[in-house]
């Protein structure tokens, strides 16, 4: 069930990216491509859905090709024209990102009983709703409006700006970063073999790419690092560099988790004896040796191309497997930083500080 609730608010916010994108950069035939491969998709959709009667297939087939001709004639005749002449353009290209969601309403109101039906929806369907049901989700929509404030804030403009302006940092295909940790984080990570624990550090750092995944997510905290001893003066975890060092492997300090004025720190220990402690410090020489990158595009396919291109969660998850550490099951691209703590069943971690900035 949390993996099905995972995925559908992961389906949610990529939906969100995407319409917002076609709001902020959607030129007119980047509109014109995004319209033509909506409708050739829901089409094809249509007719592979075994249970749809001809009729509907038909249909349908028609309604999603004269909505395309619609949205085509709004942009190219109604939006774009005003571009830089009219300041209604703004608001012509908001109701032509509206119109983009459209078709998907089409096909929830007219296919009923797994399509086996085919029917316009009358005035009473529309109006069905009573004023008891109203006051009983007033408080789901009020935590609605409350997550749409939250998200316009974390997804602002800025934030939107720096993380595409950092993309082309990254590969997801190629080792980026090589050798970036030094002989003195491995002398002071073999100087903690005699404290018998490894540390999960979870995060809530406030950087542009946190409070993106926050909007989606949901959760307060989307970052976890390892630690080898209980003053994190050893952190390591996947992450973007923080334009000091390429993407990937990288050491951690107090710092890189102060990026907003309430960012907060959750420290937890995990037993572990000297020799698993000793093999994954030498794992993460080999991969600093080896090379490694961030896995941008695996925080939406779950897939790393190389066995080093990974995201923080993914990168922790794996050491602990490797380490037969591992506290719970999952595909390790399906991991997020909040599952060490919520799937932490048999309570193998123990709760050591908090940190507040």
């Amino acid at each position: 069930m949390n993996d099905l609730l995972h995925s559908y608010r992961m389906s949610k916010g990529i939906g969100f990216l995407i319409l917002f994108g076609l709001f902020i950069f959607g030129t007119l035939p980047i509109m014109i491509i995004a319209y033509c491969y909506l409708a050739l998709v829901l089409i094809i959709h249509t007719w592979m859905k075994v249970e749809f009667s001809k009729k509907v297939r038909i249909s349908l087939t028609v309604i999603y090709g004269f909505m395309m001709a619609i949205q085509i004639a709004f942009i190219t005749l109604t939006v774009f024209p005003m571009h830089n002449v009219n300041l209604m353009y703004y608001p012509a290209k908001v109701f032509a990102v509206i119109l983009f969601c459209t078709p998907f309403f089409v096909e929830r109101f007219i296919t009923v009983n797994n399509g086996a039906e085919f029917y316009m929806p009358t005035v009473e369907d529309v109006t069905a709703i009573s004023f008891e049901e109203l006051r009983d989700n007033t408080k789901r929509i009020r935590s609605m409006m409350q997550s749409v404030s939250n998200m316009k804030r974390s997804v602002s403009i800025d934030h939107v700006k720096t993380v595409l302006e950092d993309i082309p940092r990254h590969s997801s295909v190629r080792y980026i970063n090589q050798g970036t940790l030094t002989d003195y984080y491995f002398d002071a990570a073999k100087a903690s073999l005699d404290d018998n624990h490894i540390y999960l550090v979870v995060s809530n750092t406030g950087s542009p790419a946190s409070e993106i995944i926050s909007a989606f997510t949901q959760k307060q905290f989307n970052h976890v690092s390892l630690s080898f001893d209980r003053n994190l003066d050893t952190i390591i975890s996947y992450n973007g560099g923080d334009n000091i060092y390429p993407p990937g492997m990288n050491a951690e300090t107090l710092d890189f988790f102060h990026q907003k004025d309430d960012a907060s720190v959750l420290v937890y220990s995990l037993p572990v004896t000297r020799e698993k402690k000793q093999f994954l410090i030498d794992k993460i020489a080999e991969i600093n040796r080896s090379g490694s990158a961030y896995n941008l595009i695996g925080l939406v396919v779950k897939h790393s191309y190389k066995p080093n291109i990974m995201f923080c969660s993914q990168f922790v998850y794996k050491m602990l497997k490797l380490a037969e550490l591992e506290f719970f099951e999952k595909q390790d691209g399906e991991v997020r930083p909040t599952d060490f703590i919520e799937l932490d069943y048999y309570k193998k971690l123990d709760f050591e500080y908090e940190i507040t900035f």
